[in-house]
């Protein structure tokens, strides 16, 4: 290609947010597309220290987030940000203009509407993805103006405005590759695992989750009757975690850590069961790898998402899934067993989800940036 793409990336917030624009972005650099790129986030956000980390140019500005129901103690922020919201714009406008993106790609947080507004006033086309089963307010306000519209899942059709639904396309969520190529046997040798009861994977995120710590503690005993579990509590729960009671005889079938790193692909392909929340970028995944899991939703989230998102996988059978807003560790336990006793079932529960993942979807996402940027029309190659 001769033409240098000129993409401008924006979102961020959290990684569900920041990690599919990533990835896309490293979709296009091995395409070995001609390209600049400019992100613009907010100073405080994921994406500002991402970006600093893979040396990608960053502006930022300034955002605010309309609450859909503030209580009285949001009051004061909801007022500030009704002023910070029209400086981002203007913010957003003259990095814009400045740079002149051929095609703007846009992964949700409240980050990304002043740059939508921003593309549509300077006439540049747009790109909006969007990685929950349901449409946020700020990706719903961007459907209007985007020109193409990248989802998911095919149920968050449903959730566009009617008007917005012809430009839409099912591309997935991007994953990062290397979660496809794990070695099975390296996280055997890692933790010290043994072949002789399945291997549960835990996890409550990078800092660890109460809830499902909380859980886990409490069923640990009974479980490790049943299986082996290595345990991602979080930093802060690790000394607590180690120091849960067992006994002694199943007391090495259980591996707390504070973080997962790059052993993630490799704990991924080991794992038997997943017992995880239900976000959209570890819904992706489970889904592109094909794992069973057991899906404890983080209640409450905009717009519910995590427990529909839940409820998505369990009723296509990929997974189980905890929708109460206070499950118990029974209730847990009752969900792991029929798993635990049942390698068929864990297989099928696999099969399913692998039937929703989708693995080629940065490359599907950087297809459609290239085709709207105009790198697919006679004459641009």
């Amino acid at each position: 290609m001769s033409r240098t793409l000129r993409l401008l990336i924006t979102g961020g917030g959290t990684g569900g947010h920041t990690y599919p624009a990533l990835t896309t972005l490293a979709a296009v650099q091995r395409r070995q597309v001609p390209h600049d790129v400019l992100w613009v986030g907010t100073a405080g956000g994921l994406e500002a220290r991402i970006t600093a980390e893979h040396g990608i140019p960053f502006k930022a500005i300034t955002t605010g987030k309309l609450r859909r129901r503030p209580n009285l103690r949001e009051l004061g922020t909801n007022i500030a940000d009704v002023f910070r919201i029209p400086v981002g714009v203007f913010q957003a406008i003259g990095h814009a203009a400045r740079f002149l993106p051929d095609v703007v790609l846009s992964t949700g947080g409240y980050v990304a509407v002043p740059i939508g507004v921003a593309a549509k006033l300077i006439r540049r086309p747009l790109v909006m993805h969007e990685q929950t089963t349901v449409v946020g307010l700020a990706n719903r306000i961007l459907s209007r103006l985007a020109t193409r519209i990248a989802l998911s899942h095919e149920s968050s059709l449903d959730h566009l405005p009617a008007s917005a639904r012809a430009r839409a396309v099912v591309t997935g969520n991007p994953i990062r590759p290397e979660l496809l190529q794990g070695n099975r046997a390296a996280a055997y040798d890692l933790f010290g695992l043994t072949f002789e009861v399945p291997l549960i994977y835990v996890t409550g995120g990078a800092q660890g989750s109460k809830q499902i710590n909380t859980l886990i503690a409490e069923i640990l005993p009974r479980l490790l009757e049943h299986a082996q579990v290595v345990h991602q509590c979080g930093p802060a729960w690790i000394e607590q975690m180690r120091a849960v009671a067992l006994p002694p005889e199943l007391a090495d079938r259980y591996h707390p850590v504070p973080y997962v790193g790059s052993e993630l692909a490799d704990l991924f392909a080991a794992a038997d069961v997943v017992i995880s929340r239900s976000g959209a970028g570890t819904v992706s995944e489970l889904t592109a790898i094909g794992r069973p899991s057991v899906l404890i939703p983080l209640i409450p989230t905009g717009g519910d998402e995590q427990r529909k998102n839940a409820r998505y996988l369990a009723e296509a059978g990929a997974a189980r899934a905890l929708l109460e807003p206070h499950p118990t560790g029974e209730m847990l336990l009752a969900e792991l067993m029929p798993l635990l006793a049942d390698p068929e079932l864990r297989h099928t529960m696999g099969q399913a989800a692998g039937k929703l993942g989708r693995v080629d979807a940065a490359d599907a996402l950087c297809d459609l940036l290239l085709e709207t940027a105009g790198y697919g029309a006679p004459g641009s190659r």
